[in-house]
């Protein structure tokens, strides 16, 4: 976005840009405050579509602010939706792969060009500060130029195979990947650019078409990715965007007999329903299940202490904790822990909890009431389990009044049979305990249902052991970044293990695109 700095934007990088990120992140946003509260349809077979029932979009930073009203969708709104992508598909299937490349790329651009735009109203929707919320839209884009990347490497994944050796004819044999059908993708709140665009990007590169429903707390970012993908001419039918409750419509979807494959993103036990589901029809179809994580990071006394603690924090308190990849269990050898722990805190003590659109504020708040109330009991049940060392309040004082803002909290001494060592609160709230050998530490690094992100800090030795016992997709070692947090497509693919992935294959990796296709093989027999 900045050649004349050769700066790229990442989760890793952004803690420092280029001062014209700043600049257009708030040209963009008082651009966009006069523009607040509009009516926006959903988006079926190109048309806009338009409900009885509405529902309010409000700001978690201020709930008195009205970002927009959106339609509340019906089984009958999502029966449209799904005829309509069938009735796309078998153009849209045998649409020349390189087409459909050239297209997504063009959305990708145009993604590009209203990444201020897109970013503010990440922000204003979610509770992102400025930079993560800038760095959701340019990842959306990265994700869907790393599969068109991967379509055009594998040469749209036709291969050639071997001729079987028949005496008197020649037998041409030929694999193909070719897609399901209509592809489903249900988007969480967290990373409402990335988790509909990236799958959305995959599922139409490769020949399926699609209809995506966002979380109802984050609407607008979705009808947005929407608007991008119709302004880059994807055909009719090719793309819906439907909004509503996950309870209706979002269950309307998941059972509608034309859904060929789903990829899903959000809670275990949803998830794992969803399986279920997609296993017990008349077929088995594919369902990409991203399910959360409770993510831990393993400190050796041999450690780097301050990268240790500034990669702790960044992991455990970045978009309010409110990632699969947050870090939620800090594990630290006995020798370094009281140390190690008093750096942690004070990082996390200075950090500045406010308006996320602001320049200044590091955290804005939890994403709507439900998470504050469980904020606040976990805070409470913690509190008597073990000791909070900062944080364990909310703010309610001045513009605080109307949001949802949490403190950043960091907790210790909880027993190791705790529940909350288990469960995944998914909130700006941090364990911590001691450990006196790295197998202690690992025993109870792997033993939870999760197995998204992991992080050590150590000699180069200890990393190598840490690497070869670890059981999560995508782990990092040393790294001040970010201790479980941070990974972007091209770099480290992201994807999880056990009860965190049903694929075993990292979006944003090598081995991510063919989960969207079957596979089909071509024999040609002649004579002669």
């Amino acid at each position: 976005m900045t050649p004349e700095t050769n700066f790229k934007l990442t989760y890793a990088t952004m803690f420092n840009p280029p001062e014209e990120l700043h600049t257009r992140f708030d040209e963009a946003l008082a651009a966009l405050k006069p523009n607040l509260g509009k009516e926006h349809g959903m988006i079926i077979d190109s048309k806009e579509h338009f409900t009885t029932e509405k529902f309010e979009d409000r700001s978690p930073t201020d709930t008195n602010l009205l970002l927009g009203v959106f339609q509340k969708g019906t089984t009958a709104d999502a029966n449209l939706a799904m005829d309509a992508a069938a009735r796309a598909f078998p153009m849209w299937s045998r649409t020349p792969w390189q087409e459909r490349v050239c297209l997504l790329r063009k959305a990708a651009d145009i993604m590009d060009q209203r990444t201020f735009e897109m970013g503010a109203v990440v922000s204003l929707e979610v509770g992102k500060n400025r930079m993560e919320a800038i760095g959701d839209v340019a990842e959306t884009a990265d994700l869907i130029r790393y599969s068109c990347d991967r379509m055009e490497a594998n040469n749209g994944f036709i291969v050639e195979l071997g001729n079987d050796p028949l005496v008197g004819f020649t037998s041409r044999n030929t694999s193909v990947l070719r897609p399901y059908g209509v592809w489903l993708v249900i988007s969480p709140f967290n990373f409402p650019a990335a988790l509909t665009g990236g799958p959305a990007g995959a599922a139409l590169v490769t020949g399926n078409t699609l209809v995506m429903k966002p979380a109802t707390d984050t609407p607008w970012t979705v009808r947005l990715i929407a608007e991008c993908f119709r302004d880059a001419g994807i055909p009719a039918g090719v793309f819906n965007y439907v909004s509503g409750p996950g309870s209706t419509v979002g269950q309307a979807l998941i059972d509608h007999p034309q859904v060929a494959g789903i990829t899903f993103t959000g809670s275990y036990d949803v998830g794992m329903k969803i399986g279920r589901d997609f296993s017990s029809g008349k077929w088995t179809r594919p369902a990409i299940l991203e399910l959360g994580g409770k993510n831990p990071v393993i400190v050796s006394r041999h450690a780097n202490l301050d990268d240790a603690a500034t990669g702790i924090v960044r992991s455990a308190f970045g978009l309010q904790g409110q990632k699969c990849s947050a870090l939620s269990r800090i594990f630290i050898e006995r020798p370094v822990y009281d140390t190690l722990l008093a750096k942690v805190v004070d990082l996390t003590s200075k950090l500045v909890v406010g308006d996320p659109t602001a320049r200044t504020s590091n955290m804005g708040p939890v994403v709507n009431k439900a998470a504050y109330r469980d904020y606040q009991a976990f805070c409470s049940e913690l509190n008597t389990a073990g000791k909070i060392l900062t944080g364990g309040k909310v703010i309610t004082d001045g513009s605080y009044a109307n949001g949802y803002f949490c403190t950043p909290t960091v907790v210790s001494g909880v027993p190791a049979d705790h529940r909350l060592w288990q469960e995944e609160m998914f909130l700006p709230i941090t364990m911590a305990a001691p450990f006196d050998t790295l197998e202690e530490a690992m025993a109870r690094a792997n033993n939870v249902l999760y197995g998204l992100t992991a992080g050590f800090y150590g000699s180069e030795q200890e990393v190598e052991w840490f690497f070869d016992k670890i059981e999560a997709g995508v782990t990092y070692a040393n790294r001040p970044q970010g201790a479980t947090t941070g990974a972007w497509p091209g770099f480290q693919p992201f994807g999880g293990w056990k009860g965190s992935g049903s694929s075993g294959k990292n979006a944003g990796g090598h081995y991510y695109l063919p989960l969207y296709m079957h596979e089909q093989i071509h024999t040609i027999v002649k004579r002669g």
